[in-house]
């Protein structure tokens, strides 16, 4: 069955922040960058009071380990600045906030070089006022012994040398090789990196991407270290580290009562994998809406906020969600999809759906949200009574 793709979403090209939030369907989406990704526990139930005070009371951990507050209403923005202005939460303007767009391996420790490195690209960045930068292009920090962020997005990428580990390399997303560089040296090196893609016309390209310009291009000149690229691993699972408990949220999101909860048990490290990173414990009771345990079905599956939430949405997509998490294959992933921009999920998964009306979904398998569909108006109620659809093929 074959039917046409409706029309596209619209495509913002810029990411909300707290100066500029975003309105979506419930509400002003309002993305707070903690500083190197962590929040004390002071910070953490200061936000979730805001949440309940201003908002929906819902709150998301973007895949860029930011955290969201959603339903934001628009006469409590002013209230809402001046309560994360308290917390230490606020940039000094919109422009600084932007810039600041830095990802951080969680499991950074106090004084090593990723630490090191963080403090220093986030002082650099706040006073490069005339570093003009596209809305999504950001910056990634992964210096551990194990790259940990090699799927997440980021146009700048400072890691370990795999060939030399004691040696780090600033690369070029997209860029077989890169620039060899110090601790003391990666900042100020990622910031001239940044002013070479605007000098290339990169901010006028498709979305303004680092890959993007280095498609059409090749490395900068002087990028010519030629250490291999980090290694793909998957993400960790819910589970203790040495440096705390990770724990999913369910579709990335969770009530602000349950961050209330995590508050009491020490600091927070917010991850691009929509888990955090419980400081300094090994267990916790059950919360609302926490994943414990890493065979949960429910980590088979993304789904994006929806509607009614989100205005681009055709369908109510996490209600599926949890029906169908059940029945998606060990080792496969389901990313159900509220239209073709697939935020949820934007790389290519095992299994898509895509709403393309109200209770009308497209079946892609391997591929994205926009990729063509092998099956069509596909209904909710079709898709829960008939797993084979899911399996058909696998």
């Amino acid at each position: 069955m074959t039917s046409a793709r409706p029309t596209q979403p619209k495509v913002y090209g810029w990411c909300p922040g707290a100066l500029r939030p975003m309105m979506s369907g419930d509400g002003l989406v309002v993305r707070v960058r903690a500083p190197l990704g962590r929040l004390t526990p002071e910070q953490a139930s200061g936000l979730a009071t805001l949440s309940q005070a201003h908002g929906s009371g819902l709150v998301d951990i973007s895949a860029r380990a930011n955290l969201q507050l959603r339903g934001i209403r628009e006469e409590a923005h002013a209230a809402l600045i001046a309560g994360l202005r308290d917390l230490g939460l606020l940039d000094e303007d919109e422009g600084a906030e932007a810039r600041r767009n830095i990802t951080l391996t969680p499991f950074w420790q106090a004084g090593d070089v990723s630490h090191q490195i963080a403090l220093d690209l986030a002082t650099a960045l706040t006073e490069a006022t005339d570093l003009e930068l596209p809305g999504k292009f950001g910056f990634a920090i992964d210096c551990g012994t194990m790259p940990v962020l090699t799927d997440t997005a980021a146009d700048i990428r400072i890691e370990r040398d795999q060939s030399n580990a004691d040696g780090l390399i600033l690369r070029a997303d997209g860029a077989p090789t890169g620039l060899a560089v110090s601790a003391k040296t990666a900042a100020q090196e990622a910031l001239n990196l940044a002013r070479w893609f605007l000098d290339q016309g990169g901010a006028s390209e498709g979305r303004g991407r680092m890959h993007q310009l280095i498609a059409r291009r090749s490395a900068p000149p002087a990028h010519v270290a030629s250490g291999p690229s980090a290694t793909h691993i998957a993400p960790p699972r819910p589970g203790v580290t040495p440096l705390g408990l990770l724990v999913a949220l369910e579709f990335g999101q969770m009530p602000a009562r349950t961050l209330t909860k995590l508050a009491d048990h020490g600091a927070l490290r917010l991850t691009p994998w929509r888990m955090l990173l419980v400081e300094d414990i090994d267990s916790l009771p059950p919360l609302p809406g926490l994943i414990l345990d890493a065979t949960d079905p429910r980590l088979r599956v993304s789904a994006c906020t929806g509607a009614p939430g989100c205005p681009q949405a055709r369908a109510v997509t996490r209600n599926l969600a949890r029906d169908l998490a059940p029945l998606v294959p060990v080792g496969q992933h389901l990313h159900i999809s509220g239209c073709a921009k697939g935020c949820a999920h934007p790389r290519p998964a095992d299994l898509v759906l895509t709403a393309t009306g109200t209770d009308r979904f497209d079946l892609i398998r391997n591929g994205t949200a926009a990729d063509h569909p092998l099956n069509t108006s596909l209904s909710a109620a079709r898709l829960r009574a008939a797993p084979d659809l899911l399996t058909e093929g696998s």
